[in-house]
């Protein structure tokens, strides 16, 4: 559904610190940007795969990096061992709890989440989605 996702940061290197920690867990790997004209930017995608891609970027007009009230990233884990591990690597590569570990029944059974923000304050969410994996490829 979706070619990229991006979010704004205002230090590449720590923000590449943070999602490389929480996005091991999940299987995403860093790869090169090849230079486009535009910021600096690091992304991360499933090992040999082109597509979705996630994004960090420093914003195009250089402005300070903001966050958007309402925005979250959701990354898919493949169990809830992986939001959790995912979820402490974040804390300790910076980021900053929003939500502990632990079954969501609200959204469904078999949903197993978390929350954090980025050290630039931007949400990101880690989520087993065990009540839709009849209905996942």
């Amino acid at each position: 559904m979706f070619s990229h996702v991006t979010v704004g940061c205002s230090d590449l290197d720590r923000a590449s610190v943070f999602y490389d920690a929480v996005l091991a867990p999940l299987g995403l790997v860093r790869r090169t940007v090849a230079p486009d004209g535009g910021p600096a930017a690091a992304c991360w995608i499933a090992s040999g795969q082109a597509l979705p891609r996630f994004y960090v970027y420093e914003p195009f007009d250089r402005k300070p990096a903001s966050v958007g009230n309402g925005s979250m990233v959701a990354f898919l884990a493949p169990t809830p061992a992986a939001v959790d591990q995912a979820h402490a690597a974040g804390l300790a590569a910076g980021g900053t709890d929003e939500g502990v570990p632990g079954p969501r029944p609200h959204y469904g059974d078999g949903y197993y989440g978390a929350y954090l923000r980025d050290p630039d304050g931007n949400k990101v969410h880690v989520v087993c989605r065990d009540d839709l994996l009849p209905l996942l490829p």
